[in-house]
Formats: structure tokens, C-alpha cells, sequence
């Protein structure tokens, strides 16, 4: 096992180091415009434009910028703003706090909601609950997200609302304590966990019909073991594994940037729509920024899930 961590860690800092180099160059070769020039404004004298390029190491052989840019990478130093001069570090973590509150609190959502929605319609197949429940969760899978956070608003929001129930867009960014921003976010986490709660009990029902027809599990009920102890201690704990895997991967795409919508629905100062706003003004340094901060939580996620298999279910053995 501790050969197997070691491997996957290693593995891990290889790929980001692969996809800081794929980014360093993809954003070199797209014709995103002329750094320099961005920054310099209108009608720049050449003497400006000389020091900005020298300012941002762009003089330098090509070898010598990647290398840089990796080494600050590393440390996760990404330069200024292209458009507004700004340091991009304090700037990506001050946004990632916003998506870790969003992305955070919606998972325990859609987690809770599923568990009992997927067991529910498990025990209950083919009867009045699980169609009930499945006929719900096609809706929040089909339902767009900023569609949900529209109606929500319309509704909820009370500012704007018919019922006036949950805090509008914006409640979270003039907040100042922790339960202020807990109760801004109760709206938007709500939005964002209603599709995903669709997909995971989905899940959640498919693995656990599939385990519940496992010998072990007969094996079990043969012994005379309560049939909530089958069912929780022994079907659960092996259901849950493909649970894991999509929570690590969708929590890693989420808080990389990709809550954009709910960001933008409910004026959340995010990573997603720090990355739509340097999208709308061409800000090169800010999008390559939240990439290499998607690609970094991805693969931490997908570490962290590789890591909680042994710990969830014991059949599986790393050599």
C-alpha cells in the first residue's frame, strides 16, 4: 500500500507538470493577441513596449520562459493580470474560498438527498416510490442549472421572489460572518445539488441492485442477519464505491471552475466566473491561471479517490 501511494503521488506530480507545460505552450500558439500590447493600452511608445516584454520575461529563449513558468507554477506564483495589472494569486484564492463554500456545501446536499433517494428506490424497486424517485431525478438531470437558479430566484429570493424564503443573488458576496455566508449560500447550494442529487441516486440505485444480488450478501441473509444490517454495513459499503469516484471528479471539476453558471446566476465571486470574466476581456494570464487550477484539483481528487478505495471496500488490493 505505501508503495502504491508513493507511485500515485509521484504519477500525480508528473501530470501536472505535463499539463503546465501543454498549457505554457497551447496559450502561446492560440492567437489570443499580444500579451504586451494588452497590457500596454492604446498607442504604447516602443520603449514601453520593451519594458513590459522584459518585465514579463518575454525576451527570454523559450526554454528559459517554460522553465520559469513551471518553477512558479510550483509554487503557485502565476504572474499578474495581462488587462488590470493585478497579482493572480491572492486573486485565484480569494475566489477559490467562494467556490469551496459553493461546491462544499452542495455536495453535502446532493450526497444526503441521494443516499436516501438511491436506497429508497434500491428497496423499493419497481414499486410506487422508486418510479416516484426516478421520474424525479430524470427532471433535475434534465433541468439546466441556471434555469433552476432562475426560477429559485423567482420564487425563493427575497428580494425578488414571490415567497420570500432564501436570500437573493449577491447575499453571499455582502456577507461578512461565517453563518451570514452559510445562509447566502443556501439557495445556490440547492440549485447546484439538485442535478447532481439526480445523478447520484441514479447511481446509488443501480449499484445497489447490482450488489444486492452478490452471494455474499445471501450468504449473509442466510446467516440471520437483520436485513437493515445486509443492507447498510454490508451492500452499502461496497455500492458507495462508484459514488466515490464521481464525487472526486465532479468536486475537482467544480471547484476548478466549472460552478460557472451558479456562479453567474447568483453574482458569486468564484473561480468560475473569475475565468468567464478574464474569457470576456481576453485576459490570457487569468484563463491560463484557473486552467492549471482545474487541472490541479482534478488530479488531487482523483488521488484522493484512488487512495479512499482501500479504505471503502477491502476486495481491492494495490500491488
Amino acid at each position: 500500500m505505501a508503495r502504491y501511494i508513493i507511485r500515485r503521488l509521484l504519477w500525480t506530480v508528473v501530470t501536472l507538470v505535463i499539463i503546465t507545460a501543454v498549457a505554457y505552450f497551447l496559450f502561446r500558439v492560440l492567437p489570443s493577441g499580444d500579451p504586451v500590447r494588452a497590457r500596454a493600452g492604446k498607442a504604447p511608445t516602443q520603449e514601453r513596449l520593451d519594458a513590459i516584454r522584459e518585465s514579463l520575461g518575454l525576451d527570454n529563449p523559450w526554454y528559459q520562459q517554460l522553465g520559469d513558468f513551471l518553477w512558479n507554477a510550483l509554487h503557485f506564483d502565476f504572474g499578474r493580470s495581462y488587462i488590470s495589472d493585478a497579482e493572480l494569486r491572492p486573486l485565484l484564492l480569494d475566489a477559490l474560498g467562494a467556490t469551496v463554500w459553493l461546491v462544499v456545501g452542495a455536495a453535502v446536499v446532493w450526497l444526503s438527498v441521494a443516499f436516501v433517494v438511491g436506497t429508497i428506490s434500491a428497496l423499493k424497486r419497481g414499486k410506487l416510490p422508486d418510479r416516484l424517485a426516478m421520474g424525479g431525478a430524470l427532471v433535475g438531470i434534465s433541468a439546466p442549472v441556471y434555469w433552476l437558479g432562475l426560477v429559485g430566484l423567482y420564487l425563493f429570493a427575497t428580494d425578488i421572489g414571490k415567497f420570500h424564503v432564501f436570500p437573493g443573488a449577491g447575499a453571499y458576496q455582502d456577507a461578512s460572518g461565517f453563518f451570514d455566508r452559510a445562509w447566502g449560500m443556501v439557495l445556490p447550494w440547492i440549485v447546484l445539488a439538485a442535478a447532481f442529487s439526480a445523478v447520484y441516486a441514479r447511481l446509488l440505485r443501480g449499484s445497489l441492485l447490482e450488489t444486492i444480488e452478490e452471494d455474499y450478501i445471501r450468504t449473509a441473509r442466510a446467516k440471520g442477519l437483520p436485513e437493515r444490517t445486509v443492507i447498510f454495513k454490508h451492500a452499502t459499503r461496497s455500492a458507495v464505491t462508484p459514488i466515490v469516484t464521481a464525487l472526486g471528479v465532479d468536486i475537482g471539476l467544480l471547484i476548478g471552475g466549472n460552478a460557472i453558471l451558479t456562479e453567474s446566476v447568483f453574482n458569486i465571486p468564484g473561480l468560475g466566473r473569475l475565468s468567464y470574466d478574464a474569457i470576456q476581456r481576453g485576459d490570457v494570464a487569468t484563463i491560463q491561471a484557473t486552467v492549471l487550477f482545474l487541472a490541479f484539483f482534478v488530479c488531487i481528487s482523483a488521488l484522493i479517490v484512488d487512495l479512499l478505495y482501500a479504505l471503502i471496500d477491502p476486495r481491492v488490493k494495490y500491488e
